[in-house]
């Protein structure tokens, strides 16, 4: 336990032999279960899960008979479907806090309580990472998942409404008890976008999430991989936000309750289309109405931007922020037990004591 809370890990792994053993060798002591999770692999995974998972069990003493509970998926259902069975197991067995550690050892463990603190601590449900915190910490990402995680980001803020954080594809995450029972887990997304459309239904369910910092270079350390094909990923997760965005506005804001940043997000998007639609055809077929089309186009931006900030205003309070976020030789972070305070830029920060 941590902090007379019990903690659970999920561990994903995909034809991850040679790393997965590592990262259930090195859990912290305080972890209470651990579901590591074979996603269908096509190599070794499995044996090595259960044999790293039986050494582990055999000198376990805790709050449940075994630390290590290893699951096997008889086919691949993608890193979302394999961190929602681990997050449906924690439900069940009431977990206080879980934590996803990648099954290729790229995610720090010594690390985790930083991201476990704030919900001990009663300040969010759900804490991730960002690597973009500060630029030590994308300086070692590669270039090419830089400007792609940049991209989705904002995509996520307007799909989520969580407008004030930054790498939404961080993986390194920790959720509450509170959050998995309010939330839609069993209709996360299975892809690789499962943490972009669980932002959407967490923002859903009013749930306050947190953000701390993370470096990069443990994560791309030598011997680091990608299962992730760009040339599918990008297309298919943005398609999937869209969809996302659209569920979100009429679950909050037309069934549940009304706010008028729905319709307008509606009518200023919808304008939009039709505006740039427009606009090509009278460049291809007749000059004289692109005056018009113009006018639509610039109406229905200006709309959707006054929806962003409405969107944006509603779900401030939902976001939570260390002021600082100093890190000891433990890694642990440092919040405040002050009162929220809003900022200037309406993000909701943990002040310091007076």
């Amino acid at each position: 336990m941590y902090r007379d809370h019990t903690v659970g890990v999920v561990i994903p792994a995909y034809n991850e032999e040679g790393y997965v053993g590592n990262v259930i060798d090195r859990l912290p002591e305080f972890i209470d279960r651990a579901y590591v999770i074979d996603d269908g692999s096509t190599d070794n995974t499995w044996a090595e899960i259960k044999d790293h998972a039986h050494k582990r069990n055999a000198s376990y003493e805790g709050h449940f008979d075994e630390l290590v509970v290893p699951i096997q998926h008889e086919e691949n259902r993608g890193v979302g479907g394999a961190i929602k069975t681990g997050y449906q197991r924690a439900r069940a067995e009431k977990i206080d806090a879980t934590a996803v550690l990648g099954g290729d050892d790229q995610m720090d463990p010594e690390k985790l309580t930083k991201y476990i603190d704030p919900i001990v601590d009663g300040m969010a449900d759900y804490v991730k990472g960002n690597r973009f915190s500060s630029p030590e910490n994308w300086a070692e990402m590669p270039r090419f998942r830089f400007a792609g995680n940049v991209i989705l980001s904002y995509l996520t803020k307007v799909a989520s409404g969580y407008w004030g954080f930054m790498d939404s594809q961080n993986g390194y995450t920790v959720i509450s008890l509170t959050a998995l029972e309010e939330s839609d887990i069993d209709g996360m997304y299975e892809y690789y976008g499962y943490c972009n459309d669980l932002l959407v239904r967490l923002n859903t369910a009013d749930i306050t999430i947190a953000e701390v910092s993370r470096q990069s270079e443990y994560a791309y350390q030598e011997g680091w991989k990608s299962h992730i094909q760009y040339r599918e990923y990008i297309p298919r997760v943005s398609g999937m936000l869209f969809r996302s965005f659209l569920w979100r506005l009429r679950r909050k804001y037309l069934l549940t309750n009304y706010h008028p940043l729905a319709p307008l997000y509606l009518l200023g998007i919808g304008g939009l289309v039709s505006g740039v639609f427009g606009l090509l055809q009278s460049f291809v077929r007749s000059r004289s109405q692109s005056g018009n089309w113009m006018l639509v186009t610039m109406v229905s931006a200006l709309t959707t931007l006054v929806a962003a900030e409405l969107d944006r205003r509603d779900n401030a309070a939902l976001e939570k922020y260390p002021k600082e976020d100093r890190e000891s030789a433990t890694g642990d972070s440092t919040f405040s037990e002050s009162s929220p305070q809003s900022s200037s830029s309406g993000k909701t920060v943990i002040g310091e004591n007076q």
